[in-house]
């Protein structure tokens, strides 16, 4: 198997590594983000729709999500809803003013139908349907592949559904980097935040992002170790 061979470590453990770093880094950022309050007391419920209204989008709804103490604010394009966590939504601090004002970033690109936001999500289904299949598909034709020419059939099958998910993953880095610009345009176009505030707010999304990069090297380095299996067979 996959896991006891010495090259997959080579190929994908750094970008292992640089997953853990990353989510350390916004972990640490977005804790000490959210202990500083905001100077303008404003909740991130009322960020985001302060930026929504502001750009005309009175259709958008922004709306608590229940219970959990992790992050999983996100804007949701069929609905048209900005999804904001308790710790963003209920509370006052710099952290949740930088998150809320990303997540309505977003529905600013979504509004303007901005490019890659398109792509990422015609993907989506895609990415869904295919990275529940690529690892299974191609681990099924390495085995079949030593007596049969099938099996190197699934091989080729899972790698090319496995591009899909690293397709998604790239197309991603700039949807939330833009979104991160627009959020930090429109909180000092609006008076939201102060000099102080605005880099730690820019710290916090800069460390989000880091996540994104970190999975984007994840998931190329799985297409190299998969394409250096798909090779072995040859």
């Amino acid at each position: 198997m996959y896991f006891f061979d010495p090259t997959y470590f080579i190929i994908v453990l750094p970008a292992i590594i640089f997953a853990f770093y990353a989510q350390a880094t916004v972990s640490s950022t977005v804790a000490r983000a959210s202990r500083m309050r905001a100077g303008s007391g404003l909740s991130g419920r009322e960020v985001a729709e302060r930026i929504l209204r502001a750009h005309g989008l009175d259709d958008v709804g922004v709306q608590r999500l229940a219970g959990g103490v992790g992050l999983g604010d996100h804007y949701d394009p069929r609905s048209r809803v900005l999804r904001l966590s308790p710790q963003v939504y209920d509370r006052p601090s710099v952290a949740a003013v930088g998150i809320a004002a990303h997540e309505a970033g977003h529905a600013l690109q979504h509004a303007r139908g901005y490019a890659f936001l398109q792509v990422r999500n015609a993907l989506v289904p895609v990415v869904q349907f295919g990275t529940s299949l690529a690892w299974p598909l191609f681990l099924v034709g390495l085995i079949l592949s030593q007596s049969s020419s099938l099996g190197l059939g699934l091989m080729d099958l899972g790698i090319v559904l496995f591009f899909g998910a690293v397709l998604f993953q790239v197309v991603t880095l700039p949807v939330e980097y833009d979104a991160s610009a627009r959020a930090m345009v429109a909180l000092r176009q609006l008076g939201i935040v102060d000099g102080r505030e605005a880099r730690a707010a820019r710290q916090v999304l800069n460390a989000a992002a880091l996540t994104y990069v970190a999975a984007t090297a994840a998931a190329i380095s799985q297409l190299i170790y998969l394409l250096v299996l798909r090779g072995r067979r040859d």
